[in-house]
């Protein structure tokens, strides 16, 4: 008898948790926040340096806020960066530059981007898990989710992957590894909410859907393999993905 032809089996994964990037998809930070804390910084520590908005868009292409100073150094200012003390320096910069940030984000002039809030009570009150995997500092995010959305917005994510809690950021993928392990969860249950291709790959790599919602500094940039591009998250229907019905097809023999 002639061998029966594979039995295609569709395996759906059912949407658990939510793990969202900080900057440039919870809210615009970067150009204004992260970017004038950055020339505060400069200027507390007696340095000429200023960082107008097309270059801070350039320099958004490193993923960290330590990084970036050395990445700048290094091309635009090398006799600083080959300074002995210039590791202290660049601590000492990023400490100032988050004192300055933070005094920002408690100002309350960096709102949540559109359909942020909405999606994430609408989460809520589906019963997902939420959590975040991002290259800012965790006091960046617990400032940032207090300002935007009450004092109790920290309590309501399960994981806060943020900061140097992994030695290599995004394009790399480990904050997102870090995440899932504690998640306990695999990437087929989760999905990443992310603004950058920085943020997508690193997404890919651990084998995670990735929604993307671009911002003025990435909206050129590659999505090659989003899960889905979207302008924001208004145009985000929970309901209508409630088994996120994007399901990996297997052939078995019968």
């Amino acid at each position: 008898m002639p061998e029966s032809p594979p039995v295609i089996v569709r395996r759906m994964h059912p949407l658990k948790a939510l793990i969202f990037d900080v900057d440039g998809t919870l809210a615009d930070t970067e150009r204004d926040g992260h970017r004038p804390a950055f020339n505060h910084a400069f200027a507390d520590l007696g340095l000429d340096w200023h960082w107008d908005e097309s270059l801070y868009g350039e320099l958004l292409t490193i993923t960290g806020g330590k990084e970036r100073m050395r990445h700048y150094a290094e091309r635009h200012a090398p006799d600083i960066a080959a300074r002995p003390g210039f590791d202290a320096l660049v601590r000492d910069l990023h400490a100032a530059k988050t004192r300055h940030y933070l005094r920002l984000v408690d100002s309350g002039t960096l709102p949540l981007r559109p359909g942020v809030a909405t999606l994430i009570q609408h989460a809520r009150q589906r019963g997902l898990r939420l959590a975040i995997a991002t290259t800012t500092t965790p006091e960046n995010v617990t400032a940032l989710l207090h300002a935007t959305l009450g004092p109790d917005a920290p309590g309501w994510f399960e994981v806060i992957g943020a900061g140097d809690i992994v030695p290599n950021k995004k394009p790399a993928p480990e904050i997102y590894r870090w995440v899932l392990d504690r998640l306990t969860l695999p990437p087929e249950n989760c999905l990443a909410i992310e603004d950058s291709a920085n943020g997508l790959q690193a997404a890919q790599a651990t084998g995670l859907r990735c929604l993307v919602t671009p911002n003025d500094y990435t909206a050129g940039e590659d999505f090659s393999g989003a899960w889905r591009v979207l302008a924001d998250l208004r145009e985000f229907d929970l309901d209508a993905i409630a088994d996120l019905a994007i399901s990996n097809l297997a052939n078995i023999s019968s």
